[in-house]
């Protein structure tokens, strides 16, 4: 049995810690708060407030610490002889996402970048979906990703939140987008911004739309697929209708076009479908696979070169925002 040590045992981390231990491979806990302990004996775990003293005796790690640690951080890892698993986002500069690679690639070790959802059961249903057709072809996308909270001071509310919506418009399209427009205004803090709305051009005239806040009154995790065929809404936040595709579409009426040479639109509406599918927990479906890829030698779906692609993502859609929404090309 894989042992796993759980770096950052925070707001988030505290699941990661609860999820190995389910997995029956937790060894360890590390956290610059001392009370942290209480949650690491809670699960049988060693405690140590610094995580190079757990190092020796692991497989690998789990990094839940701030963004701006994750670089440092991972690389101690890494050098260590430690595959790791690193929340998103993967780091803040690309030198930094291709040396972790480098080090990783040259001692044969594994990095999954937490990339949740493409272990979320109901963006897989999504995938075979667009996959088969259901949707025709896609127009657009829009997906809106607020809430009250929590405010962070390390990254702004694009950096925080859009790596999931980066992350699912890659896994579902299969494809990269091209260029980007990000604006967005600070409110609470100073250069960091509470609000950032992006928009994303893919190949095959697809765009995407991102809502993103801190500081909005409801908890709202939605995106909205517009195809020629029908429309898919996916709601993240909904208990037991987390999909419903609508018979929904515009038609181009050419019955007129013999005789007058003119067409109409027509709006078609037909019934509204909500798929039954078997829910999981995607952190833990992305915990084991993180085992699983260690233990089989196989390359995590999330891997450090998606890491990296939203990464270069992110930076462009940054530099759109610092310069008032200028159209920024991404480049790979």
């Amino acid at each position: 049995m894989l042992k796993i040590g759980v770096i950052g045992a925070g707001y988030w981390g505290k699941n990661h810690v609860r999820v190995f231990s389910e997995l029956g491979c937790l060894f360890g806990v590390s956290d610059t708060d001392p009370s942290k302990k209480i949650l690491a004996e809670k699960h049988g775990a060693k405690f140590f407030t610094d995580y190079k003293e757990m190092l020796d005796e692991v497989d690998a790690v789990s990094i839940v610490v701030n963004a701006d640690l994750h670089y440092n951080v991972a690389k101690e890892c890494l050098l260590a002889g430690k595959h790791i698993l690193i929340e998103k986002p993967f780091v803040l500069n690309e030198k930094e996402g291709e040396d972790l690679i480098k080090i990783a690639k040259d001692n044969n070790l594994k990095i999954m970048v937490g990339h949740i959802f493409k272990y979320n059961a109901a963006v897989r249903k999504i995938k075979e979906y667009i996959d088969n057709g259901t949707l025709g072809n896609l127009y657009y996308i829009y997906s809106t990703r607020v809430n009250l909270g929590i405010v962070r001071k390390d990254l702004n509310a694009m950096w925080n939140f859009a790596p999931h919506d980066i992350s699912i418009l890659l896994h579902l399209l299969e494809s990269e987008p091209y260029e980007v427009i990000a604006k967005g205004h600070c409110y609470l803090q100073k250069d960091i911004e509470d609000v950032v709305f992006m928009t994303l051009s893919f190949p095959n005239d697809i765009l995407a739309h991102v809502h993103v806040s801190w500081l909005d009154p409801h908890k709202i995790r939605r995106t909205t697929f517009v195809g020629s065929e029908k429309m898919l809404v996916y709601d993240d936040v909904s208990t037991e209708e987390q999909i419903k595709i609508y018979d929904k579409s515009i038609v181009v009426d050419k019955s007129g076009w013999d005789s007058f040479g003119d067409f109409q639109f027509k709006t078609r509406s037909g019934d509204v479908v909500i798929p039954n599918f078997k829910m999981n927990e995607p952190l833990k479906v992305e915990c084991q696979h993180f085992l699983d890829c260690i233990e089989n030698d196989e390359t995590p779906l999330s891997d450090g070169v998606e890491g990296l692609k939203v990464l270069k993502i992110l930076n462009a859609a940054q530099k759109s925002l610092k310069e008032g929404g200028k159209q920024v090309k991404i480049e790979y």
